[in-house]
């Protein structure tokens, strides 16, 4: 594959790393503690990539106010303590990461998910080391799909955003990547829920398997190679 300058940007959850089985399991965790069965996995998973507040809405739907805001906290203490039992890279993303590192460049993570939740994740699977930025729900002023994180992203690498291929798995993500110029990727292994059409979310494309993007790195490096003619 022929290269030029430009770099991959990933979402995390459902994007980068099947986080559901942890999540899940903090969620179950909690309606434990109030007595309450655990719901199946296939239930929580469309639903992971939105967040604490979605999965205890899901979790426990009556709940509103102080109470709710007290399940929401004590979630997020089982998630923490809990964050890579079950935790890994998608199948496939190892073969992604490794070729462009092979080629030197880029790539990093762009999520909502607050900082002390992002890094130690990251640590414990290795994955600190290896990306070029991490930009956390809480690195900037504002969160997806606002564009600055990306926009931050593409600075911390050094690539213009129009070089720069954005994937990620919510609407969210596809709306943050256009603002921001970048090509924009859904990944369709992640989490998206039966209620999702992604092609009305207009993204450049749309990936059955984490291998494609190799495809969409390679003809962003031709974009940019040819724009510097």
């Amino acid at each position: 594959m022929t290269v030029a300058r430009t770099a991959l940007l990933l979402d995390l959850d459902g994007t980068l790393l099947d986080t559901a089985p942890d999540m899940g399991g903090a969620l179950n965790l909690l309606r434990a503690e109030a007595g309450r069965e655990p719901l199946p996995p296939g239930s929580i998973r469309p639903v992971v990539s939105h967040g604490a507040v979605r999965l205890v809405s899901l979790g426990f739907p009556e709940a509103t106010g102080s109470e709710f805001e007290r399940l929401r906290l004590r979630f997020l203490e089982l998630y923490s303590q809990n964050l890579a039992l079950r935790t890994d890279l998608f199948p496939g993303i190892e073969p992604v990461l490794d070729e462009l590192e092979r080629l030197g460049l880029p790539w990093g993570v762009v999520t909502n998910k607050p900082g002390w939740l992002t890094d130690p994740l990251l640590a414990a699977l290795g994955l600190d080391r290896r990306a070029s930025c991490v930009v956390s729900g809480d690195t900037v002023a504002e969160r997806k799909p606002h564009p600055l994180p990306l926009l931050h992203a593409a600075g911390l690498v050094g690539v213009a955003p129009a070089n720069c291929v954005y994937v990620g798995d919510a609407e969210r993500d596809i709306q943050a990547g256009r603002a921001a110029g970048m090509t924009t990727v859904v990944a369709a292994y992640g989490y998206i829920s039966t209620d999702d059409d992604p092609s009305l979310w207009q993204p450049a494309g749309i990936i059955a398997e984490p291998g494609e993007l190799l495809e969409w790195i390679g003809a962003a490096a031709a974009r940019a190679a040819g724009e510097r003619r």
